[in-house]
C-alpha cells in the first residue's frame, strides 16, 4: 500500500468503504426484491384461486369459462394447475394429484394458506383455499388448491437482482472514474509543488510561493523555512571561508617573507633573529588555524553529543590552567573563584574548555599595556551556570560590542584573530545559553551562562 501513488491510494480508500456499502445495498436490495417477487407472486395466484372459486360455484362445477382458461395457461409468465375437492376430500375439478408440501409444514386448517410444495420433482408456490360452494347438488366447504412452477418467480426475482446489479456496477463505476479524475485534479497543486521543489538546487534556494491547497501549507511553510536557513547557512559558510581565506593570507605570506629571510640573512646572528620572527608569525598562523577549526566545530557542534558532566568548575579550572603560562608571560594574575556547589552540565567538554580559553586570551590579548589581573568567577544563577571573566584592562566602548562579536571584528585592531568572542558566542547558543558582553570604565565583563541540568541530567527547561 505504501509503495502505491497517491492518486491509486486515495482513489482505492474513497472506493473501498463505497463498494462495502454497494454490497450491503446489493444484498438488502436482493431480499427485498425477493420479497417483492413472492407478494406479486402471491397475489397472482389469489386472484387466480378466486377466479376459479368464483366460476365453478356459479356454474355449479362445470369448466372454467375460456376467459378463465386462458387465465390459467399464462399467470405471470406461465400456467397455473388447479385441484378441486369436495368436502368429504373427494376429487371434483382439475387436476387429480395436487402438490405435497414440504416436509415437516404443519397442515393448518386456515381458509387461505401459501406453502412451497414439490409438485412432479419441482419446486412449486401453492395456494390452499377453503370457500363455500355447491356443485352437483352437494354444498359444503370445498378446497381449491392452485399452484405454480416457482421459476416464474425466480425468473423475476432474477430480472430485478440483475437490474439492481446493472445499476450499481455502473454507479460504482462511475463513481470510480469520477473519483480518479477527481484525486487526479486535487493533486495537480501538489504536483505543481513538486516541479518548484525539483527546480531548487546549490544556486536556488528561495521559498516557494505557488498556491497550494490548505492541507499542504504546513508541509509549503516548514520546507521554506528549511531553504532559508540552508541558503542563511551556505551564505554563512561562504562569507566564513571568504574571511577565512582572507585573514588566512596574511599571515602566510609573512611566515614566507620570513622564511626567505632566514634564508638570505648576512649573518648568523641576524638569522637566528629573524628566526625568532619566523617562528612568532608560524605560532600566529597556528592560532589563527586553530581557532578557525574551533568555531568550525562550535557551529557543527550538536546537542545529541553533549555529554553529562557532574561540575563545571572542573571545566573552568582546566581551561584557567592551560591559559596560566600565557598570562604569567604577560605578568598578569589570572584567578579562579569557583561555585560553592557543583554545577552539573550537559556540554561538549572541549568545545566549553575552547571557549573560556578563548575569553580569557580576548582579555589577554586586548587588555592593553595596563591589563594586571583577569578573573573566572563561577556561580549558579537562577536555573543556568554563570561563567564571568572580568579583567581590568582598557575595555571598550559600547558602540563596539556587536562588531567584536563578528566573525574576525575587532573593536581595536590588534595581534588577535577576532574569533575569540565569536567562538564563545556559538558555544553557548549551541548550548541554547547566552554570552553578554558588558564595558565598563575600568576594564571589560563576559558573562556566558548555560542550563544547569536537574539529577536525571537532563537540562532545565
Amino acid at each position: 500500500m505504501k509503495r502505491l501513488s497517491l492518486r491509486v491510494r486515495l482513489t482505492l480508500i474513497i472506493l473501498g468503504p463505497l463498494l462495502l456499502i454497494s454490497i450491503g445495498v446489493g444484498v438488502w436490495q436482493f431480499f427485498d426484491a425477493r420479497r417483492t417477487a413472492q407478494e406479486l407472486f402471491d397475489r397472482s395466484l389469489l386472484a387466480t384461486a378466486l377466479a376459479i372459486e368464483r366460476e365453478i360455484s356459479m356454474s355449479g362445477g362445470e369448466l372454467p369459462s375460456r376467459r378463465t382458461r386462458e387465465l390459467l395457461q399464462n399467470t405471470s409468465g406461465a400456467q397455473v394447475f388447479y385441484h378441486v375437492s369436495a368436502p368429504d376430500g373427494v376429487f371434483v375439478k382439475g387436476y387429480a394429484t395436487p402438490p405435497v408440501r414440504t416436509a415437516g409444514m404443519p397442515d393448518l386448517n386456515a381458509d387461505q394458506m401459501f406453502y412451497d410444495a414439490i409438485y412432479t420433482g419441482q419446486q412449486v408456490r401453492a395456494l390452499r383455499l377453503r370457500g363455500e360452494a355447491e356443485i352437483d347438488d352437494m354444498s359444503g366447504i370445498y378446497t381449491f388448491t392452485i399452484w405454480q412452477n416457482n421459476t416464474v418467480r425466480d425468473r423475476i426475482l432474477s430480472r430485478l437482482a440483475l437490474r439492481t446489479l446493472s445499476v450499481i456496477i455502473s454507479l460504482i463505476a462511475t463513481v470510480a472514474l469520477v473519483v480518479w479524475y477527481g484525486v487526479g485534479l486535487g493533486l495537480r497543486p501538489l504536483l505543481d509543488l513538486q516541479q518548484a521543489i525539483s527546480q531548487r538546487s546549490m544556486n536556488e534556494l528561495t521559498p516557494i510561493r505557488r498556491p497550494v491547497p490548505i492541507e499542504v501549507q504546513g508541509i509549503v511553510r516548514t520546507l521554506n523555512v528549511l531553504l532559508t536557513q540552508v541558503s542563511e547557512e551556505m551564505r554563512s559558510r561562504t562569507a566564513f571561508i571568504s574571511n577565512a581565506a582572507h585573514q588566512l593570507r596574511n599571515p602566510i605570506a609573512g611566515v614566507q617573507a620570513m622564511a626567505e629571510a632566514v634564508v638570505s640573512a648576512p649573518s648568523g646572528e641576524e638569522a637566528k633573529k629573524r628566526a625568532r620572527e619566523l617562528r612568532d608569525a608560524a605560532r600566529n598562523a597556528t592560532d589563527l588555524a586553530n581557532k578557525l577549526l574551533a568555531l568550525e566545530r562550535a557551529d557543527a557542534t550538536k546537542s545529541a553529543s553533549f555529554e553529562n558532566v557532574a561540575d563545571m568548575n572542573d571545566i573552568a579550572e582546566d581551561s584557567v590552567g592551560q591559559s596560566l603560562p600565557h598570562a604569567n608571560e604577560r605578568l598578569v594574575a589570572l584567578g579562579l573563584e569557583k561555585a560553592d556547589t557543583p554545577l552539573p552540565v550537559q556540554t561538549d567538554v572541549v568545545m566549553m574548555r575552547e571557549a573560556i580559553s578563548n575569553l580569557i586570551d580576548n582579555a589577554l590579548q586586548h587588555g592593553g599595556p595596563d591589563l594586571t589581573a583577569i578573573s573566572v568567577r563561577l556561580r549558579e544563577d537562577d536555573q543556568f551556570v554563570s561563567i564571568e571573566i572580568a579583567d581590568d584592562g582598557i575595555g571598550m566602548d559600547q558602540t563596539d560590542v556587536a562588531t567584536a562579536l563578528e566573525r574576525f571584528g575587532q573593536a581595536v585592531p590588534g595581534k588577535g584573530s577576532g574569533l575569540g568572542l565569536p567562538i564563545a558566542e556559538t558555544v553557548a547558543r549551541q548550548h541554547n545559553g547566552t554570552l553578554e558582553v558588558r564595558p565598563g570604565s575600568d576594564g571589560l565583563t563576559v558573562r556566558m551562562r548555560i542550563p544547569l541540568c536537574d539529577p536525571d541530567r537532563r537540562p532545565i527547561a
